[in-house]
């Protein structure tokens, strides 16, 4: 029969909620059982603790490092309360029920800039990890806390069941424990490991998930599939993991992944205000303007009719103005951006059902090298470093240098490009899209797409640039280009036939720039 708790050993980093819980264990009689700093913290609080020191008889040793490695410690963890009581008593071991551990917070400790190396190493936690795991492997008789928020549904139980806690309660939270040490555990081995920066090593041997279920969708890409969304508590950069949901219902699975597509391509325009139009995770209209309205307008304008139930994401405030344009012009899913201003507020909430994304600072972000970027397939995961490299080289390969005005225009449609699915053709001119051709087989059927996009939306190509996300294996890309008034590529290059690519673009009179990378989206 399960004994009421009768003895509790706490010792915490997080401090929150604590002097609470234990006024109400020594309230029933429990005997606290408690080291270092948390000892002080109830002792300045006025509750009775004995010090493990001296529940042990062995004092902390090695500047802290050893306080609870001992067998009185341990055992009193881990005594099954039947078949080990002839022991227990030979040894003089009291019996712990409860305990109450968190860690040293090692992966604060490591995002600090001024943390050493000997900082790191000494905030792993060895004793704490000990004591939870033995408490967890002993659920059966212990019960252990971990996360501060089960103080709650422990006092809970213990007015409920006469001072126990329930088996269902004690292994969920022994549960807790483990996929608590696991985690904490990685941060470790992703430190010492080290990351691509500064080691060769890219690939771990054994690949360990760190990511938090955030929230449980209402289904996945289609209504019969049931869904989660995962997060990594410490990616460092803004976006739709880490956004503050301002207005609307929870995201769904695929507003998730179009506002990611979004969020990722806005990220690449920075010193001016610019807006992205995501549908289907790829974007259909780009434009980069003087303002936030005007980016908006011009980004529209590409392909209204994809537009409708798209996504959109801005780089810079989204002000009044531009929040009544959208819901005066269109149906839209997520609206995203680093901040919206009241009045902008005001006037979303007219349309309750659209969903607002308040990103925070996205300049000087960038992308941050230490992410990989991880593929799901049958039975496994593909795994690579980002694509964050823009370009290799930026050079003319033409008889014909582009203009400023065609560069400016190029560097912006090869930017776009990088977030079109593959084959990408993108025709593009004062930095907006023209025409966006998305993941067909062919990429001169992409370009044919792109055609059609600009004409179904009244925008003239003729005079306009093109990119695209692969090199041209034939001439016909650059032939058809022509007929339609390009007047400057970007591409990577790199075809068994760029000197048939090149000579047909100087036939053209059309400028041609290489960049040496390509940037396949699958």
């Amino acid at each position: 029969m399960i004994q009421p708790i009768k003895r509790a050993l706490i010792s915490v980093s997080d401090k929150d909620g604590l002097i609470p819980f234990a006024r109400f264990l020594v309230s029933r009689d429990i005997e606290i059982l408690s080291t270092g700093g948390t000892q002080s913290h109830l002792e300045q609080h006025d509750i009775p603790v004995i010090g493990v020191d001296e529940h042990t008889g062995f004092s902390e040793i090695m500047g802290g490092r050893v306080k609870t490695l001992h067998p009185k410690i341990h055992g009193g963890i881990l005594s099954r309360r039947d078949e080990d009581r002839e022991e227990v008593e030979r040894c003089m071991i009291s019996e712990i029920d409860l305990v109450v551990v968190n860690l040293y917070p090692f992966e604060e400790t490591i995002a600090k800039p001024d943390c050493t190396f000997e900082t790191a190493i000494e905030n792993i936690d060895i004793g704490g990890p000990a004591m939870l795991r033995s408490a967890a492997k002993n659920h059966r008789h212990v019960t252990v806390v971990t996360d501060i928020s089960d103080y709650e549904k422990v006092m809970f139980e213990m007015r409920e069941n006469a001072g126990q806690t329930s088996e269902n309660l004690r292994r969920m939270l022994a549960a807790k424990v483990f996929r608590h040490t696991s985690r904490y555990d990685q941060a470790v081995t992703d430190y010492l490991a080290v990351d691509s920066i500064r080691s060769e090593t890219l690939f771990p041997s054994v690949l360990r998930s760190r990511y938090n279920l955030k929230q449980t969708l209402r289904y996945g890409e289609n209504p019969h599939q049931k869904a989660g969304f995962y997060v990594d508590s410490n990616y460092p950069v803004p976006g739709v993991s880490t956004a503050r949901l301002m207005q609307g219902k929870e995201l769904s699975y695929n507003n998730i992944a179009d506002a990611d597509a979004a969020i990722e391509c806005v990220l690449q325009f920075d010193a001016d205000p610019a807006c992205v139009i995501v549908k289907h995770a790829n974007p259909c209209g780009v434009a980069v303007a003087r303002s936030i309205r005007n980016a908006y307008e011009r980004a529209y304008q590409t392909d209204p009719e994809s537009a409708f139930g798209g996504i959109i994401a801005f780089n810079f405030e989204l002000d009044r103005g531009t929040a009544s344009a959208i819901i005066e012009r269109q149906f839209v899913e997520v609206v995203a951006a680093p901040d919206v201003t009241s009045d902008a507020i005001a006037v979303l909430r007219t349309k309750p059902s659209i969903r607002v994304l308040q990103l925070g600072n996205l300049h000087n972000v960038g992308r941050s090298h230490q992410q990989m970027d991880m593929k799901k397939v049958s039975g496994g995961l593909l795994m690579q470093t980002p694509d964050i490299q823009l370009f290799e080289k930026f050079e003319c390969a033409t008889e014909r240098s582009p203009t400023k005005h065609e560069n400016q225009d190029l560097l912006f449609a090869w930017k776009v490009a990088k977030f079109v699915k593959s084959n990408a053709i993108v025709y593009a001119a004062n930095l907006m899209t023209l025409g966006v051709g998305a993941g067909q087989m062919s990429r001169v059927n992409s370009a044919r797409i792109a055609g059609i996009k600009a004409e179904q939306s009244g925008l003239d190509i003729n005079g306009a640039v093109m990119s695209s996300d692969a090199f041209f294996p034939f001439r016909d890309g650059i032939d058809n280009a022509a007929k339609s008034g390009i007047k400057a590529i970007i591409q990577p290059g790199g075809s068994m036939r760029d000197s048939e690519v090149i000579k047909a673009a100087n036939e053209h009179d059309i400028a041609m720039i290489f960049t040496g990378t390509r940037h396949f989206r699958h």
